[in-house]
């Protein structure tokens, strides 16, 4: 008989593979039924989801779960390692990819390609799992790189010349960072011996091959997570992209980067190190650019979308920013605003699509009016878009208060003023549309044109409903502090300030 210990070791493998192998399944079955398909794919996510939310028992316990699957070398293997990092970004990215996994069912029914679609959708999930849950520095490369080279497909899913340009820039910077996370692995393999995440910190004394490594380190994620001057693909991939892609680029895909820093930062190193070095100086310097320059580029953008993905920048910024300011309020601030911006971002790129879908509008300019004849979907964009601003009792509101006060607490003001500008320019780009779209009048409020035919209304009941969830969430999250996602943005930043130390 299983006992309950061999069943927690097997299950984050279960949950890595379930989504890959039946990413296969539903490839097959898209050759007979579109029902099938689609009821397959949601179902699929929805066991995920529930197969990470079950870790939850020994991973509140304190324990990390560990399970190696086979060596390639000796020290270089698969293995898989869950600890309350790992959990806590995997339980994100699957409850955002369930409802995502909703939302395009409808939103997906008149595009083409949707047999290749969907098994990508669902293949990319499992690679995501796999990076959240890799057990060392090559079992995460191999998932990183499964999933930036699939995501690809979705990127360039509409083939319009556009996509595929922006596919052909987001492949080349694919590229660089897969050769730049390949060269750090192979240095640090040289200099520690292993690879293994469980093994505690790997390389505890700054020198120059250590810090080649991390540049590389920080080129790889940093390019993932949209990190300047490594963003350039961003704005080009995430407005061709098909919406629901685009939430999950933008809401869960950068954050991998932000998982794979966190890693290198408190576990690879360790906080003496990236000290000593000053290598916390560089990334710091390349956040505030990060953050500052997506938010003031954001402001001159008319494509809707690609406002919002500029804006992604900055606010991945925040991210980079947290992980370097060293004090345990910054890092609960850091992780929150990792969970806040997956479903801020998400809320926001659904509702755009929404918009998109119903009327075949994306420039801002034609927008005014559009909340009169799209209350619901205006009402969820609303809602995260004061998020993202820092409006109170929002959770952007508290990620941001946890970042100043952190900020303060290692005693860096000037953080919190770079946290306040970005703030102020999140608003410049965002209350615009809110205003216009409420109390404007123009195209969208008296016309009824666009992709559909209909009279002008609210998208479908299974584009809103998950939509209008992901917005409650944001105020939730952040009306209700003692809530489970800040509980574990709590727990985990604790656990990643003591590992991170000697």
């Amino acid at each position: 008989m299983l006992s309950v210990s061999s069943f927690y070791n097997f299950l984050p493998v279960g949950i890595v593979l379930f989504p890959l192998c039946l990413s296969i399944v539903i490839l097959w079955v898209s050759r007979y039924s579109e029902r099938w398909r689609n009821g397959l794919s949601v179902l699929t996510t929805v066991l995920t989801f529930i197969g990470v939310a079950a870790l939850y028992p020994p991973i509140a316990a304190g324990e990390v779960i560990a399970f190696r699957i086979f060596d390639i070398l000796p020290g270089l293997g698969l293995s898989v390692r869950v600890d309350i990092l790992s959990f806590s970004l995997a339980l994100i990215s699957a409850l955002v990819w369930m409802l995502v996994s909703i939302y395009s069912i409808d939103y997906m029914s008149h595009e083409h390609n949707t047999d290749r679609y969907y098994p990508i959708f669902i293949f990319v999930l499992g690679s995501c799992m796999g990076i959240f849950m890799a057990g060392d520095l090559f079992t995460l490369f191999v998932f990183f790189e499964l999933m930036s080279l699939l995501s690809y497909v979705l990127v360039i899913h509409e083939e319009t010349e556009e996509a595929l340009r922006a596919g052909y820039k987001y492949l080349i910077m694919t590229i660089i960072g897969g050769l730049a996370l390949f060269f750090a692995i192979v240095i640090i393999f040289d200099l520690a011996g292993t690879v293994s995440l469980s093994e505690g910190t790997l390389v505890a004394v700054p020198g120059t091959m250590a810090f080649l490594a991390f540049i590389s380190f920080l080129i790889g994620f940093g390019m993932k997570a949209g990190m300047f001057p490594l963003h350039v693909w961003l704005p080009d991939a995430h407005p061709v992209a098909p919406s629901p892609a685009s939430a999950l680029l933008s809401g869960i895909m950068l954050k991998t980067g932000a998982y794979g820093m966190l890693r290198v930062i408190y576990t690879v190193f360790n906080v003496p190190v990236v000290r000593d070095g000053y290598w916390d100086t560089v990334v710091l310097v390349l956040a505030v650019i990060t953050i500052l320059l997506g938010s003031a580029v954001a402001l001159t953008q008319e494509d809707l979308k690609r406002r919002l993905a500029y804006s992604s920048v900055g606010q991945m910024g925040y991210v980079v920013m947290g992980m370097v300011i060293f004090s345990e309020r910054a890092m609960v601030g850091d992780i929150f605003h990792i969970f806040s911006h997956a479903l801020m971002k998400s809320t926001l790129f659904l509702a755009a699509g929404a918009i998109i879908w119903k009327t075949g509008l994306r420039n801002i300019n034609e927008l005014q009016g559009i909340g009169k004849k799209m209350p619901l979907t205006m009402g969820a964009f609303t809602i995260a878009a004061l998020a993202m601003i820092g409006i109170p009792p929002l959770n952007g509101f508290l990620s941001k208060l946890y970042l100043g006060l952190g900020a303060l607490d290692a005693g860096s003001p000037f953080l919190l003023f770079v946290l306040l500008v970005s703030s102020l320019l999140n608003g410049l780009y965002y209350l615009p549309i809110i205003i216009a779209a409420f109390f404007g009048g123009g195209h969208a409020a008296n016309s009824s044109y666009g992709t559909k035919p209909q009279k002008m209304s609210e998208a479908t009941r299974w584009m809103i409903i998950p939509l209008g969830l992901l917005a409650l969430s944001c105020l939730t999250f952040g009306l209700m502090p003692d809530n489970i996602l800040f509980e574990l943005s709590r727990q985990t930043a604790a656990y990643l300030y003591t590992l991170g130390l000697p």
